[in-house]
């Protein structure tokens, strides 16, 4: 995923409450990670593949997966934004729910004030 959309996407998630972050994986490998209530993280999208999929870890081991969505390689942000949030991470193999949860009180966006020094002046 290209950096600047995944910023995006982690602003709108953090917008809804959802507790969502950059993943930085590799070099040029850029993601998004949602921190899940019980201690597991999904990392969507760090792969470079044209879909949406994700891993849940635990502690650094694989505990459940989102398998790669079904035209997801032609969402807009809100499409996006919407997967992600609609997902129900519960079971190993992760699915998607008919409707997202309502909206959580807004989290502030990530590094605040000095989110354009730390990022190199890169976001558009």
């Amino acid at each position: 995923m290209d950096e600047n959309r995944a910023l995006k996407v982690v602003d709108a998630l953090r917008e809804r409450g959802v507790n969502a972050h950059l993943a930085r994986e590799g070099v040029y490998q850029i993601g998004i990670r949602v921190s899940l209530p019980d201690g597991r993280e999904a990392v969507w999208d760090t792969d470079d593949t044209p879909g949406l999929e994700a891993q849940v870890m635990q502690d650094g081991m694989l505990v459940g997966y989102v398998p790669a969505i079904e035209g997801s390689e032609d969402f807009d942000l809100a499409q996006t934004v919407d997967a992600i949030a609609r997902t129900d991470y519960d079971k190993p193999i992760a699915r998607q729910r008919a409707a997202a949860p309502p909206p959580a009180a807004p989290l502030t966006p990530e590094g605040g004030v000095f989110r354009r020094f730390l990022g190199g002046f890169r976001e558009r």
